[in-house]
């Protein structure tokens, strides 16, 4: 008795949500298909200029946006920045920095500095009561 392995597919936009693009930048064939396991990992190991073209200037979905900002995806709606931005764009934004970019990215600083404070803690816990044990 063999077993058949079934090939796991993934909608368009699972696919470009984990390659990191905007899914109505992506190539008509990419937006109507289906992508397998296999054809997600062969773009991530070697991506077609497309794909590289994408990455390096954009538009970018929301969540790469906010990274490269250094500010959370509600920071931006904050913000007043609702659709996909260029790679120049968000560089015009760093250089203009205004006044709700500073405000966010300091927030967004003191919510990593939290987390940071409440993992040391956790792990100390974790350390005493294994001490207790």
């Amino acid at each position: 008795m063999t077993s058949h392995k079934s090939t796991q597919t993934m909608k368009p936009a699972t696919a470009a949500k984990k390659l990191g693009v905007y899914l109505e930048a992506t190539p008509a064939e990419f937006q109507e298909g289906v992508v397998s396991r296999d054809e997600l990992a062969a773009l991530q190991a070697d991506p077609p200029e497309w794909l590289r073209e994408l990455r390096r200037n954009g538009p970018h979905p929301r969540p790469v946006v906010a990274a490269k900002l250094g500010v959370s995806i509600s920071g931006l709606a904050r913000g007043g920045i609702t659709e996909p931005l260029t790679t120049e764009q968000i560089d015009a934004l760093k250089q203009e920095s205004p006044e709700w970019l500073r405000k966010e990215r300091a927030t967004q600083a003191e919510v990593r500095k939290e987390a940071v404070r409440i993992k040391e803690k956790n792990t100390e816990n974790t350390g005493n009561a294994a001490k207790k044990a």
